[in-house]
């Protein structure tokens, strides 16, 4: 097995996309509309101003694996000084290739392009099966993390 890695181009975005709604799918999501349209606005719109980038693991031209990484600013605070926050998401390997270290590759390229942008931290909510490689990694658990669904 030869894993190659690249930056994702809007080439391969069709596939990241299918590639993203399965993951989503495998965590359980409900799917209530089609995504498609908001992922495919979201992604071009943030590919192109530089807050979202992404890394694909490559078998030949098959796209084994993603992650994904947007920028966004908040008020600086203690935590983070610089106020600028990476959010990973597209996490993913496809089944066939889990336990071999493409995940564990692919983050490390996107906190690096956090770093690069200047982010203080790095967030994630964390899918179970995730939960071991992020700890491995050196995340924590953030105990305050809260929502409220609009």
């Amino acid at each position: 097995m030869q894993v190659q890695y690249k930056k994702l181009t809007e080439r391969e975005l069709e596939i990241f996309i299918d590639m993203r709604i399965n993951q989503l799918r495998e965590e359980g999501a409900k799917e209530e509309l089609d995504l498609r349209p908001a992922l495919q606005d979201y992604y071009k719109k943030h590919m192109s101003d530089g807050t979202f980038v992404a890394w694909l693991a490559m078998e030949d031209d098959k796209i084994v694996g993603t992650s994904g990484m947007s920028f966004v600013e908040k008020p600086p605070y203690f935590g983070c000084p610089s106020g600028r926050i990476g959010l990973l998401s597209s996490m993913y390997t496809a089944p066939d290739y889990r336990r071999k270290g493409i995940a564990k590759e692919l983050l490390k390229r996107v906190v690096e392009e956090a770093r690069a942008y200047g982010c203080g931290t790095v967030q994630i909510t964390a899918s179970d099966m995730g939960v071991k490689l992020y700890t491995a990694y050196g995340f924590v658990h953030n105990e305050n993390f809260m929502q409220y669904k609009l």
